[in-house]
């Protein structure tokens, strides 16, 4: 049998000078290959954060100087650890808030209904995929009749927030009020971003869309029975993102919320010019909210603010005890000024080196 000279390096194989048979040497060559082929298949290990610069951080401190006890947690979230919200997210269980208010989801996506002297009215309807599991049954527990829904005003033109407002509108007949800009968002939606398609799995399933029904105007109060509700365009998270003020009462005691109906969760999927339309947008809100003295804080997306622990308190609270939700008119327009800031860090970011 004919012999080759082994070329790995010597003592790997015995003696270089000494030959081994071909088929042996084959053998060798791959054991002495594979783990170089690895090495070179194995990807780099992600770049370390570019560290924040000073004036990056000063933003940040003047952030939680604003924020203060109260909002430390909206601090971390939106300037040092946002995430989007997941349908992995825990669920919490349908409660009353507040004397004619109602909460429906998990601890990353709620939806509220209001129940007025015309009916109910709910802010945002959930996932297509959640009627079922979640919306429904939620009403239920809460002795609600989900055919009494008359409106659903949609926060913004994500699936996340209108996908169950068809079958409200067919099952129900409920109003949708949505914002002219989200209307044209929903029905001529840009090309997936993410999801299992965009990461090359099979399609996603279409949500659901309403039939194009009642448009949000900035200024004209929406007005169901004896609630009157406050539009505020907020764009930036999308075009026709709307937050909502509206009166609620607590045991009696009347309150103004707000709910800021377009929040960027993740600031690095929004461009340059979204984020400073949406730092536009939150001054505006702030104007808005102070003018109506806005002392309650809810969200759609209550990941800046975990509602889980506020639910937990409102179900312990003993007669006297101050309510959750209600933070005071100082405190909300410090949850604001905190949502500002650190959309100015966000922002600061994305600026060259000096």
């Amino acid at each position: 049998m004919r012999s080759i000279q082994s070329p790995c390096p010597i003592g790997l194989f015995g003696s270089r000078m000494q030959p081994m048979p071909v088929t042996k040497m084959f053998r060798m060559l791959l054991l002495c290959l594979v783990p170089v082929m690895a090495s070179a298949q194995t990807p780099p290990p992600a770049p370390a954060p570019t560290p924040d610069s000073p004036a990056v951080r000063a933003l940040i401190d003047r952030a939680r100087t604003a924020g203060g006890p109260m909002w430390a947690e909206e601090v971390r979230f939106f300037c040092e650890a946002p995430r989007a919200n997941s349908p992995n997210d825990p669920p919490i269980a349908p409660s009353k808030i507040f004397d004619d208010v109602y909460a429906i989801g998990n601890t990353g996506t709620t939806a509220y209904v209001i129940r007025t002297s015309a009916g109910l009215v709910m802010i945002d309807a959930l996932g297509a995929n959640q009627v079922e599991s979640v919306l429904l049954p939620g009403f239920a527990a809460l002795g609600l009749d989900p055919a009494q829904v008359k409106a659903v005003l949609v926060g913004h033109g994500h699936a996340d927030h209108f996908g169950g407002s068809a079958f409200m509108q067919e099952r129900y007949g409920a109003k949708i009020y949505i914002s002219a800009a989200d209307w044209t968002l929903m029905e001529n939606p840009p090309p997936a971003r993410g999801g299992a398609a965009g990461r090359g799995g099979p399609p996603t399933q279409p949500t659901p869309l309403p039939k194009h029904d009642q448009v949000i105007v900035e200024g004209q109060p929406i007005v169901i029975g004896n609630l009157t509700v406050t539009p505020v365009l907020i764009p930036g998270h999308t075009p026709g993102s709307m937050g909502f003020i509206f009166p609620v009462t607590d045991n009696g005691t009347r309150h103004m919320a707000a709910l800021f109906g377009g929040t960027v969760l993740t600031p690095g999927i929004i461009s340059d010019d979204g984020l400073k339309t949406y730092r536009a947008s939150v001054g505006r809100f702030k104007d808005a909210t102070r003018a109506a003295n806005v002392d309650v804080e809810i969200q759609n997306h209550p990941l800046m603010d975990p509602i889980q622990p506020k639910l937990d308190r409102l179900r312990a609270r003993a007669a006297g005890q101050p309510h959750p939700f209600v933070v005071g008119t100082a405190g909300y327009q410090a949850f604001l000024d905190v949502m500002a800031l650190c959309t100015d860090v966000n922002i600061a970011r994305r600026q060259p080196p000096a």
